[in-house]
């Protein structure tokens, strides 16, 4: 406020505009029935000659005079409201007009006498009075703005997200002693929320208290209560927002408490979650800045701090869950809901940056870069526990049946879920530096190195690497696991089964594109090797005896030695039958293929030596035909044990 001399007009020599003064101040003076409209020109006329200093004593006296009753008109308008339990807003546009212009009315005053020089203690109570009515108005408009946000706020119903449904899908996937089963796959499919569902504006308050809204927040900015009317919309807004994180189904968690939480709970609150991030992100807080916009809009930076403080807490509870998950145990189950906490960050990246762009929401993007750049830190260590938890489990007795292991089910449909992840993984891994090329045990060094050689010169991507690197530490365990047989036909059989089975996955499935073809065929001729070497295993010494010596046929002793090698046959076939039925195969077309293969080999020695043989050793001691022996090997490999009871065994 400057001093008073270069406040006051310059009114020398104006004597027609001072006489005209005085004779208003007299007339005011004389007549005490002023009509309302009568006063209210009159004291906008005292708001302007309040700042004219130099109008004499009579003058002075008489624009106060005019202040005052422009002052009690204000304040009588405003007051009639602090004794009405209705809201202004209810009660129609025009009670609301005449509100708003009661307030400016009040702000305008203050500005008058806040500009002349206050000498005397009349004019600062009048300037005391005038801000004391701006307060009760400013408390009140604080009520009416709330009340418009609450009352007029819009339901949010997020379309298309069942998520009560899915609370309960969630399968514990098993630990990494057992390695699960088949339904590890189905458990850890991974969540996707549609685009279309994700990003749109709403209205969050219905757009026709939009204005109002816009009004309040103008004359309280104008009126030097902006604080106080940002704090309103922050209250009211956050309680929305706390609101929607409850209608997604996202609750509160401390650290402890998400350590603390059995897998299987804690899997189905991280499918929600992210289904619940890009909801919350794309189409609540998106809209959310709309509104901030609307209302704010001519209020400088306004709009983005209310923004910013309605939505800090609710976006760094979001945070706090994923950061909890990251610290948490990097259990190789834990991998695919890692990935899709990552990848739902990761795609909402520069939305984050486009909400919260300057130094007031930085608070919240830095939390976001770190708890993003913790969950890939996370998935790396994951991949890293899920190869030592392959490399390191153990058995101590033998798979029963020589079928396919748990581990092999387990490990094969985790890659296969992996592909999903393709470029996430490919983006992690790529300058991780830590996919190590193994030796399978069977595996000659120069047909592994001229394997990747080639794979390197081709460009594999860092994914491959490491899923191959995967492949081939089962394969190690594999044979490790084989050891455990006694019997070196159920040794190769085991072999056969489980190398057979990654083969198939490997074929009928989106791996085919990571591991190529050449992996393929390599891993065909292997399982092939091991069911030839089961044959042999095997039938070599059953076959044996049915070897064709030609010595002397006609001697009494070489009749006793056939009817020996044939007996002898027959006790090892029924021992073959009795041990292998309770053997599984479950690819039925391996099982046909393995059936086919040694069924010719044996009833085509068989035929040919009680063809040859039949005159010396005598049809009483041929126990079986032909098709009854192709009939018993069809038994073989369905994991149920038998035994042959022939009523004519001799």
């Amino acid at each position: 406020m400057g001093d008073c001399e270069s406040m006051a007009p310059q009114l020398e020599g104006e004597e027609n505009l001072i006489a005209a003064a005085k004779h208003i101040v007299r007339a005011l003076g004389s007549n005490k029935n002023l009509t309302k409209d009568v006063k209210k020109i009159l004291a906008d006329l005292g708001s302007q000659l309040s700042t004219m200093a130099t109008i004499d004593d009579e003058g002075v006296e008489g624009l106060k005079s005019g202040i005052e009753e422009h002052l009690s008109v204000v304040e009588e308008k405003i007051m009639s409201w602090e004794t009405d339990e209705s809201m202004i807003w209810d009660s129609g546009p025009d009670e609301a007009f005449e509100y708003l212009s009661a307030v400016d009315e009040a702000r305008k005053l203050i500005q008058g006498l806040e500009n002349r020089c206050l000498n005397g203690e009349g004019e600062k109570e009048l300037l005391r009075r005038a801000h004391d009515v701006l307060q009760l108005a400013m408390q009140r408009l604080e009520e009416e703005f709330k009340y418009l946000l609450v009352q007029h706020r819009q339901p949010f119903e997020p379309e298309h997200m069942s998520f009560r449904s899915s609370e309960d899908d969630g399968v514990d996937v098993g630990s990494m002693v057992s390695f699960g089963d088949e339904s590890f796959e189905e458990s850890a499919r991974r969540d996707s929320v549609s685009r279309t569902s994700e990003e749109c504006i709403i209205d969050l308050v219905h757009p026709d208290v939009i204005h109002d809204l816009k009004c309040i927040a103008n004359s309280m900015f104008m009126s030097n209560y902006d604080h106080e009317c940002r704090q309103a919309y922050v209250i009211v807004r956050k309680d929305a927002l706390d609101e929607c994180l409850f209608d997604l189904e996202i609750e509160k968690f401390s650290i402890e408490d998400v350590l603390k939480m059995e897998w299987g709970t804690l899997n189905s609150k991280i499918k929600r979650w992210v289904r619940a991030m890009k909801v919350f992100v794309r189409r609540y807080l998106a809209s959310e800045k709309w509104l901030c916009d609307q209302i704010f809009s001519e209020l400088g930076s306004a709009n983005f701090v209310c923004f910013v403080e309605a939505a800090k807490a609710p976006m760094l509870q979001l945070l706090n869950f994923a950061e909890a998950i990251s610290i948490g145990p990097h259990q190789p189950e834990k991998l695919v809901r890692f990935l899709d906490m990552y990848e739902v960050l990761a795609d909402l990246l520069l939305d984050i940056d486009a909400l919260f762009p300057d130094e007031a929401g930085s608070s919240v993007k830095v939390e976001y870069h770190e708890v993003l750049k913790r969950l890939a830190d996370s998935v790396r260590a994951t991949l890293v526990e899920f190869k030592n938890a392959v490399a390191t489990n153990t058995s101590t007795n033998p798979f029963a049946g020589g079928g396919i292991h748990h581990l092999t089910r387990y490990v094969m449909n985790y890659l296969r879920l992996l592909v999903d992840y393709k470029d996430t993984l490919n983006l992690l891994l790529k300058n991780d530096g830590s996919v190590p090329v193994l030796l399978s045990p069977d595996s000659s060094p120069s047909t592994e190195d001229e394997s990747t050689s080639n794979d390197f010169s081709g460009g594999v991507s860092a994914m491959t690497l490491h899923l191959q690197s995967l492949t081939s530490i089962l394969e190690a365990n594999l044979h490790e696991k084989s050891k455990l047989y006694r019997d070196a036909s159920l040794q190769h059989f085991f072999l056969m089964n489980n190398i057979h089975y990654m083969a198939q996955k490997v074929k009928n499935s989106e791996l085919r594109v990571i591991f190529g073809d050449k992996w393929i065929r390599k891993h065909n001729w292997k399982f092939q090797q091991h069911a030839m070497d089961y044959e042999r295993a095997t039938w070599s010494a059953v076959l044996s005896f049915l070897k064709d010596e030609s010595n002397s046929s006609n001697s009494s002793i070489s009749r006793t030695l056939l009817k020996e090698r044939l007996r002898s046959f027959y006790v090892a076939f029924e021992e073959v039958y009795r041990m292998q039925t309770a053997w599984l195969i479950p690819d039925v077309q391996l099982r046909e293929d393995l059936r086919i293969s040694t069924s010719l080999k044996v009833i085509q020695a068989y035929r040919t030596f009680v063809g040859r043989q039949m005159y010396h050793i005598g049809e009483k001691h041929i126990r079986y035909s032909a098709d009854e022996m192709q009939d018993y090997l069809l038994d073989l490999f369905e994991g149920s044990q038998k035994s042959l009871h022939n009523p004519h065994r001799r």
